[in-house]
């Protein structure tokens, strides 16, 4: 997406969802496009040291993964399977994000994984692709279409931080499931991407709560009706 699709897509949210329209003139421009890695493979190893971990933590080993390759650069996947275990584990990756390393690159290496088709493909096949590598879960693979690929309409229906994102911000009494969040992402077609990244902003943003808290009222109350 362009700077031009990203604002068109906060207008048309601003339009159709009050509450969050609320919530995005409070945060400003859209960042997702900011948060991207360099490539696809290191986009997907960013993926694997990424899970269970805090922010902070996961770029540190991700720095230290890194370092350990000319220039901080991981040129293909033939250089990773050249690093020894331990030495992958001395960076902080687990046994077990070792293994799920070992088999992304083994994919990647005899053809049943080709990075530079998914550019190419529809987001469910995209998901079918990287859902066959070991460790590799629907919301990996929806980070990636999101955060790499930009594919404009995602909907993470399963990320934690979108959930109490929603619960918090329409004042629902329970966290929704995914039925409900699917039903309220019908209004943010087709930039269901934009508009998770603006929920996970409000997360947060303290101070955004009692800025929309009016709106958010009323909105509730006319969705459960």
């Amino acid at each position: 997406m362009s700077p031009a699709e990203y604002e068109k897509a906060r207008r048309r949210l601003i339009r159709r969802d009050k509450v969050l329209g609320a919530a995005i003139k409070t945060i400003g421009p859209c960042g997702l496009a900011e948060r991207q890695r360099k490539d696809h493979l290191s986009a997907l190893v960013g993926a694997i040291v990424s899970q269970q971990l805090s922010t902070k933590a996961a770029a540190t080993i991700f720095g230290r993964f890194v370092a350990l390759f000319p220039e901080g650069h991981i040129p293909h996947a033939h250089a990773i399977h050249a690093i020894e275990d331990a030495t992958l584990r001395s960076v902080g990756l687990s046994g077990q994000k070792v293994g799920y390393l070992r088999d992304l690159c083994t994919r990647i290496a005899d053809g049943r994984l080709q990075l530079e088709e998914l550019e190419a493909l529809e987001d469910e096949l995209v998901i079918e692709r990287l859902t066959s590598v070991k460790g590799f879960g629907r919301w990996t693979a929806e980070m990636f279409l999101m955060f790499r690929l930009h594919r404009p309409d995602v909907l993470p229906v399963g990320d934690l931080g979108i959930v109490n994102a929603i619960q918090r911000l329409y004042g629902l009494r329970k966290r929704p499931d995914a039925k409900k969040i699917t039903a309220l992402g019908e209004a943010w077609r087709p930039y269901r991407s934009v508009a998770c990244w603006y929920l996970w902003q409000t997360l947060r943003n303290e101070p955004l709560a009692k800025a929309t808290k009016s709106p958010r009222r009323s909105q509730s109350t006319s969705r459960a009706r």
